[in-house]
């Protein structure tokens, strides 16, 4: 047979073989939902009287390792985390290198989470543990319990969960600067459990530990705290509430924003404050200042002119205890334009009131140069009220049910701190719906016990669009003009009649004010009545 005669035959077998294996091939089956099996551990999952540095896991298939940092727990927590490899690969074999001196007579574990997980599917290992004793013994006790928000709905996930070892010499300062004996995680839950415990008496913490050195840091962390030490072995679930601290007042910066403003961030909560500029100036130079507390974020706005050639400027701060001084740097810019703003800016509910302000500080209104109309074009009788630790004014009329009102506000009717004014006519058209476009939702307080009062809250995209304040007689709270929609009823109990929410401080032993959110949210529907009952049991929330 001639070689190109060969060369067709073999091509010829090729291309039926391939065809024959296409047609033959593998295209689908059931999914794999197993997870990795572990075949053996090295040294022994369980040993006593553990001795060596090194750890090896090995698996029926490749496995990879997912979220090490969230998903890995090691109890008692190490000083020097262990290297885990592999990170970013596959791998049948896990393999763990301790750099720690390990404490004796000690009991560890490993709790890798979720983190062990097949390399195609991802199916994981869940919640597997190594566990190892220094001693002769493993701790063999266990204690469970639940961490919940102290004010939202929802924990965040991977909360930490310690337990500190009590004895003579413990103090509350343990949890600020000493590692915890045993840590547990919420993970994607909200409750924890904790294994290979010794008996003993223990301080229980819950921690947001944003920087995972499992220590309290004020200024960053959530903490929650059980009030009475836990004892192990006990058959009790502990109930833990985390929450922000306010922290210790203190101001933090100064920052120019324009040519004429400025900034001045604080921590803490701020009740009475000033601001002065330091320094020595010309008997020409006379300071004109504007301040208020910034609604939205912990800053106060301080507005100040004249300026002159000078490369900083810097200011004296006190909320009457607290005296600090803070420089910012000074650049000649641009000042501010005149901007104003109205609330709420297109429909208004039969009741509710019109605010007016702006981004730079109102230095003069004329009453007369603003006009309200109706429909009709009738003009609306009104009054202007200047709310003076604000920048802004209350504009009060009554209004009256489908109706469209025209607001003006004409040339020169309002100025500012930088001295703009406004140039041309403003218009806002405001209206104003039928009842029936609204709901109502009466709420009947039921199984009440505390005789604190109870702030009521309806709560639409996390945002507070109503709230009642009830007194220890009154179990009945009414809304009128809901707006349709679904919302979370909150329910605050009041404890010191202030009329909002406290939070709790570790150090004092006081626990933040109970909430309770009413099961499932609300829907409200135009031209409907609707009313629910909401229990305040005695269970903590």
């Amino acid at each position: 047979m001639s070689s190109f005669k060969y060369f067709g035959f073999t091509l010829s077998v090729c291309f039926i073989l391939f065809n024959c294996a296409k047609r033959g091939s593998i295209t689908g089956g059931p999914k794999d939902e197993t997870p990795p099996q572990l075949l053996r551990t090295s040294p022994p999952n369980k040993s006593t009287n553990f001795s060596t540095n090194e750890i090896q896991l090995t698996f029926d298939e490749l496995i990879t390792i997912d979220k090490p940092d969230q998903q890995i727990l090691i109890s008692p927590p190490m000083k020097n985390k262990p290297i885990i490899k592999p990170l970013g690969f596959a791998s049948k074999s896990i393999k763990i290198k301790l750099l720690d001196t390990l404490l004796p007579n000690t009991t560890y574990a490993i709790n890798f989470g979720k983190s062990i997980v097949d390399y195609n599917e991802k199916n994981p290992l869940s919640f597997f543990q190594y566990v190892f004793s220094t001693g002769n013994v493993l701790d063999s006790l266990n204690f469970k319990g639940e961490v919940k928000d102290a004010f939202k709905q929802k924990l965040e996930p991977n909360t930490s969960v310690f337990l500190y070892e009590e004895n003579e010499t413990s103090t509350d300062s343990i949890i600020y600067n000493t590692l915890p004996r045993y840590i547990s995680s919420t993970l994607d839950s909200t409750t924890f459990q904790f294994s290979n415990l010794k008996a003993g008496k223990y301080k229980l913490i819950a921690l947001q530990d944003k920087n995972s050195n499992y220590k309290f840091d004020p200024n960053i962390d959530q903490v929650g705290f059980y009030e009475t030490s836990i004892s192990i072995p006990q058959d009790s679930v502990a109930q833990l509430s985390v929450f922000k601290e306010v922290p210790d007042f203190k101001f933090t910066r100064a920052k120019q924003i324009s040519k004429h403003h400025f900034q001045i961030g604080y921590f803490g909560e701020l009740t009475e404050y000033n601001i002065d500029v330091l320094g020595t100036f010309p008997d020409s130079i006379q300071f004109k200042t504007k301040l208020f507390k910034n609604p939205e974020k912990d800053t106060l706005d301080y507005w100040v002119k004249p300026f002159f050639n000078q490369d900083s400027i810097v200011f004296k701060a006190t909320n009457g205890q607290v005296i600090d001084t803070l420089v910012a740097r000074y650049k000649d810019q641009y000042k501010d334009s005149l901007k104003i703003k109205l609330q709420p800016a297109n429909t208004l509910k039969i009741g509710e009131t019109v605010y007016l302000s702006a981004d730079t500080p109102i230095e003069n209104l004329n009453e007369k140069l603003i006009q309200i109309t109706d429909k009709d074009t009738l003009t609306i009788a009104f009054t202007i009220q200047k709310e003076v630790l604000k920048n802004e004014f209350k504009i009060d009329f009554t209004a009256q049910e489908n109706n469209v009102y025209d607001l003006l506000i004409l040339p020169d009717a309002i100025s500012d701190f930088e001295g703009n004014t406004v140039k041309d006519t403003i218009a806002y058209t405001i209206k104003t719906l039928e009842s029936s476009a609204y709901g109502t939702l009466k709420i009947d307080i039921t199984n009440r016990v505390s005789p604190s009062n109870l702030i009521i809250q309806l709560i639409n995209a996390d945002k507070i669009e109503d709230f009642k304040i009830l007194s220890s007689s009154s179990n009945t709270a009414n809304f009128k003009s809901i707006s349709p929609g679904k919302y979370s009823i909150r329910v605050i109990e009041d404890q010191n009649g202030n009329n909002k929410w406290d939070t709790g401080n570790y150090l004092k032993k006081i626990q933040p004010e109970r909430i309770i959110y009413f099961e499932k949210p609300v829907n409200i529907r135009a031209n409907w009545d609707v009313s629910q009952e909401v229990s305040i049991s005695n269970t903590p929330k």
